[in-house]
């Protein structure tokens, strides 16, 4: 449901604008809304929409006004006041900001260089101290010091794996030894990365901070990138019912059936216990090293060759597989993945390096003046004990006030504005003497964090657009979050109103003729045969599987539950009566089914149908809403300026 957001965003945002003064179009209560903004929007989805009803302007402007209802409604019941809501919204503008805080040559290089490591994957074990971020300096010391020790012993010939297993805090480390498996750009967070490519095969990195704490690592292999692979699988889920050696008894029965040329897709389809994957022969999406979470997966599905080939059975943490390759995808040309990889590097920690670079074209942007005189006083103030991050900022008489600077001619930044910065950076153990040098680089450091913020807080106003998209945004998310009271979670939660609606619309939810069956196929007539004597005759499925599965061949496999009787093959039957079937053939496979039971078309159970039902009930709600919303507040359209945009449209 978040995804309703941008598809509002999506529906609402626009790049364009008329060039026209704005009229009053409509009011909802005492609030204005203007042709500016309708006219945006109706021009920006004419690229959106194939139909031409969809085009019609009366239709668009009660789809237009129906959204500013629900937008009035969520204000009058005070969702921009939650903190959530408020927080969301600074994190999206944060997102939708970097897009201009930027620096074409510095992503660009940053690009190339994702580009160079991507074409290669790394195998390392590391060991991870950690200590918070924002930890205190002696906390931050000691963590140091314990992984320069532990280097130390490393470097010493001691087991990197013995000593990852035994002082590693990452809580994994205990099981893997710290083995990280091959990575590839943008799979670690970026200084681990650099660690990694930067350092050659069976050598140690030197200690390096993360975000998680401090980090040694050990390459133990490089090789070039495997790239992608799409595969299709069979499995055969672990089950801690089934007895013992089941699953590997079914799935060496499949596999028999391969190797005697049955189709891999057709047996996927009838016996894979994957079901997101069943119904369509078993085809999985794409995918490269590390992505799944079972490297047993990943290394048979990669080291088949070619086209088709069929691994042997195989283990993994989530049961028995064969798999198929069906094709193999090498790493794309730079031409072909630039706008991934900006996309990507945007929303990795590389942006930070971006966002700095940006200080140095706002200084030409934004005046900076600075108050010397202030500056000064504030030289005097700051002793040697910053060094040993124990100097504090003066009060009474010695409290330094007033303004310090000031930035393009509109914003006054006060004197206790950099005195806090200051006391907040002596954490950081400058070293730089004497200390009014030391002062005059924070300062530097401080009036580009400053000239960077004061460019941020104005992009509304340089740019049109990123003001258009944050006022969609704003919108939107108000949107998501009255959807989510007025319908979705009502729906939900309104059991009467739940129980009234399924029993309104019973009939709308119900269960086709099902039958309760054991069904039998093979691609040899004569053994279906057999098996059909046998089911006459009241024989189990173990007693007919085992006459007839002989020299270990498998020439019948079975399959066993209630469907309804258009699933696969059961249309073919055209069954009226519980009993044993006469034999079918469908898709070179003969077919026998002994029903146990037919269960004639009835309404499901509410909990037999509850998602369908919430969805529907959902959709009758909102259906109903914006009747009632047009109760609630009072709207009234120009329709003299409504003619005019029509008119203006249609030139």
């Amino acid at each position: 449901m978040k995804n309703l957001v941008f598809v509002v965003i999506c529906f609402y945002a626009s790049l364009f604008s008329f060039a026209q003064d704005k009229e009053k179009l409509f009011t909802i209560d005492s609030h204005s809304y203007y042709t500016d903004e309708f006219l945006r929007v109706y021009n920006k989805n004419l690229d959106l929409v194939k139909d031409d009803s969809q085009k019609d302007l009366d239709k668009y402007l009660e789809l237009f006004l129906g959204y500013k209802l629900k937008v009035e409604k969520a204000y009058k019941l005070g969702l921009q006041n939650d903190q959530k809501y408020i927080s969301e919204l600074a994190s999206y503008r944060s997102q939708l900001a970097k897009n201009y805080l930027n620096d074409t040559k510095v992503t660009n290089a940053l690009i190339e260089e994702a580009y160079d490591r991507m074409k290669n994957e790394v195998k390392a074990s590391h060991i991870l101290i950690m200590v918070d971020e924002s930890a205190k300096p002696e906390d931050t010391l000691k963590a140091y010091n314990k992984i320069l020790d532990l280097k130390k012993r490393v470097d010493k010939g001691e087991n990197f794996d013995n000593i990852a297993a035994q002082y590693s805090e990452d809580p994994s480390a205990k099981e893997n030894k710290g083995d990280l498996g091959y990575f590839s750009a943008f799979r670690m967070v970026y200084a681990f990365e650099n660690a990694a490519f930067n350092t050659s095969i069976g050598k140690v990195s030197k200690p390096f901070r993360t975000r998680f704490g401090y980090h040694i690592l050990k390459v133990v292999d490089k090789r070039e990138n495997r790239g992608e692979v799409t595969v299709a699988h069979i499995m055969i889920l672990k089950s801690k019912e089934a007895a013992e050696g089941k699953e590997k008894q079914t799935i060496d029965d499949i596999y028999k059936k391969i190797k005697q040329g049955e189709s891999f897709e057709s047996l996927a389809n009838q016996f894979s216990e994957d079901k997101s994957s069943a119904l369509k022969g078993g085809l999985l999406q794409r995918f490269g090293s590390g992505q799944l979470t079972s490297p047993e997966f990943e290394n048979i599905s990669f080291s088949l060759t070619d086209k088709n080939q069929i691994s042997e059975p195989f283990q993994s943490q989530f049961g028995w597989h064969i798999v198929k390759l069906i094709e193999k995808h090498p790493v794309q040309t730079l031409e072909e993945v630039k706008y991934e990889l900006e996309n990507k590097v945007r929303r990795d920690e590389r942006s930070l390096l971006i966002t700095n670079s940006l200080a140095k074209k706002v200084r030409g942007k934004y005046a900076f003046v600075a108050e010397e005189a202030v500056l000064n006083k504030i030289k005097k103030a700051v002793t040697k004990e910053y060094y040993a991050n124990n100097w504090t900022i003066p009060v009474d008489g010695n409290e330094i006030k007033g303004q310090i600077a000031i930035i393009n001619n509109d914003q006054i930044i006060n004197a206790e504005d950099f005195m806090k910065f200051l006391f907040s950076q002596q954490k950081n153990g400058a070293k730089t003497e004497p200390i009014s040098k030391l002062v005059d680089e924070q300062f530097e450091k401080w009036s580009d964090e400053k000239l960077i913020e004061y460019y941020d807080n104005n992009l509304e106003s340089e740019f049109s657009e990123f003001k258009f998209v944050m006022d969609e945004y704003r919108d939107g998310l108000l949107l998501f979050d009255l959807m989510d009271k007025e319908i979705w979670t009502k729906a939900k939660t309104d059991t009467i109103g739940l129980s009234e609606f399924y029993n309104d619309h019973k009939n709308d939810y119900m269960w086709k003729k099902r039958l309760d069956v054991d069904l039998l196929s093979s691609t040899d007539e004569k053994t279906i045969e057999k098996a059909r004597k046998y089911l006459k005759k009241g024989k189990s499925l173990e007693y007919i599987k085992e006459k007839l599965n002989l020299d270990n061949k498998v020439n019948i496999i079975e399959k066993s539950g209630v469907f309804e009787e258009d699933s696969d093959v059961l249309p073919e039957f055209k069954v009226k009566t519980k009993g044993v079937t006469n034999i079918v053939s469908k898709d070179n496979y003969f077919f026998v089914a002994n029903v146990k039971e037919v269960k004639e078309a009835q309404p499901k159970k509410m909990e037999e149908c509850k998602g369908k039902l919430v969805s529907d009930y959902q959709q009758y709600l909102e259906n109903n809403w914006v009747s009632e919303l047009k109760k609630e507040f009072s709207v009234k359209v120009d329709q003299d300026v409504f003619n005019k945009v029509k008119r203006q449209l249609s030139k």
